[in-house]
């Protein structure tokens, strides 16, 4: 059984750079993979079968960045293309464009090259990363592999991937016969009324958020699609 825990990360300016090449260097590996993939099916009908390895001469470029994050590129699209032939109702792999792509790229533990402590990761080709870690991981747990992804509004974020082996009943461990039963019922003139005579008051935290989402929304279909304004007012969206 495996688990995800995310949390963000604050890179340095060199270490920002490193990031923005690997997340490049991953579009461009996918799209140029993908393209001599199309081109050898196109003319022998069959399936090339074609690594990170055969492009780093001809772009030197890729040696720069992690080499697992480019393994994983090929595994992604191997995965993606073979599932377009078992089920073409899938649909078939697109090419990654620079503006609309997600920014991430994975890379696995492998010989100690993932480190974490408390509030810093290290990754490799990037060495130790400020991290904003809000809750403590059972030790018992795996790091198998780590997804860096940055978001539209420029943060920076980390899921970490773990393998739990312990998967025994928890429901065992608790008494439920005798445990005290708190209900909860959703009130229209506050946020909610608890079994135990306790009251919260609806805040309107929501309410506030739409209003300005549909303000930002507005100003967004106002802008030309694909232009510079356009990609600029979509970071207040991301950041509600």
């Amino acid at each position: 059984m495996n688990i995800a825990y995310r949390f963000r990360i604050y890179p340095n300016r060199e270490q920002e750079v490193l990031l923005a090449k690997t997340f490049g260097c991953c579009r461009f590996l996918y799209n140029q993979m993908l393209n001599d993939k199309i081109r050898e099916y196109d003319a022998s009908k069959k399936m090339l079968r074609n690594t990170p390895a055969m492009y780093k001469k001809a772009y030197p470029f890729l040696k720069e960045v992690d080499s697992l994050a480019l393994a994983n590129v090929q595994m992604h699209l191997e995965k993606a293309y073979k599932s377009f032939f078992r089920d073409p109702k899938i649909g078939f792999p697109k090419f990654k464009s620079k503006h609309r792509s997600r920014k991430s790229y994975t890379t696995n533990v492998v010989n100690g090259n993932i480190q974490e402590e408390d509030h810093r990761i290290k990754l490799p080709k990037l060495k130790w990363i400020r991290m904003k870690k809000h809750r403590d991981i059972p030790a018992e747990y795996c790091l198998k592999s780590v997804t860096i992804s940055m978001e539209p509004s420029g943060k920076y974020y980390a899921s970490l991937l773990y393998e739990k082996t312990d998967c025994e009943n928890q429901a065992e461990e608790f008494d439920y016969e005798n445990a005290k039963i708190l209900g909860i019922d959703y009130a229209m003139h506050g946020m909610a009324v608890f079994s135990e005579d306790i009251q919260k008051e609806n805040e309107g935290y929501f309410r506030k958020s739409e209003e300005r989402l549909a303000r930002e929304q507005r100003k967004l279909s106002h802008c030309v699609k694909g232009s510079n304004n356009y990609y600029r007012q979509k970071t207040p969206l991301q950041n509600l």
